[in-house]
């Protein structure tokens, strides 16, 4: 069997670069975005949920930083199908080396990337090109009851966002700033 995927390691534990192998020919081509048994190895060991499809139009809009609480905290794969994006995830698993550490990634349609962000962490991102479309598979849906997100201005973080920032929604640009937040992941797996 021809491996779909290239899997890479990022400097925080469980954050996995994956590449996403491209099979074509004079035609076009086939692109595989989920395998779980493939996906397996890198850690994805649930069934998926959820699967979202975003459109975000402006260049420089960011996007998060979003995460669900426990019981319902989920691992995310992102992938970009349009256009180019700064995809971020933030380590918040108290006891972590990296707590509190980020990680970026540049995932584009051009180079097939995806990030698939582990329970613990929250993810935002930033478009680096008008006109983006995002696939996210989830290993939970959605409950805004343990909906979570944090500033992603917050000097704290460090995030350093490549382009000015724009489009901030009114909901992200009150998330609240992590000096008011207890770790929500304490008994989260490392």
């Amino acid at each position: 069997m021809t491996e779909r995927f290239a899997v890479s390691d990022t400097p925080l534990s469980g954050l996995k670069l994956v590449q996403r192998q491209l099979l074509g020919d004079a035609r076009g081509f086939l692109t595989r975005l989920f395998c779980a048994q493939e996906l397996e190895a890198a850690g994805w060991t649930t069934p998926i949920a959820q699967i979202n499809h975003t459109y975000t139009a402006a260049r420089g809009t960011v996007r998060g930083l979003h995460f669900q609480e426990p019981p319902h905290a989920e691992m995310k794969l992102v992938s970009c199908l349009r256009g180019e994006v700064f995809d971020v995830a933030l380590d918040l698993r108290q006891g972590s080396p990296t707590y509190l550490h980020w990680h970026a990634a540049h995932l584009s349609a051009a180079n097939r990337c995806a990030l698939l962000i582990p329970t613990g962490f929250a993810h935002g991102f930033q478009t680096l090109t008008d006109d983006v479309e995002l696939l996210y598979c989830h290993s939970a849906a959605h409950a805004p009851e343990a909906e979570r997100g944090l500033h992603p201005l917050d000097d704290r973080l460090g995030i350093g966002w490549p382009l000015p920032v724009v489009g901030l929604s009114p909901r992200d640009a009150a998330h609240t700033f992590l000096n008011f937040i207890d770790p929500p992941f304490t008994g989260v797996r490392l």
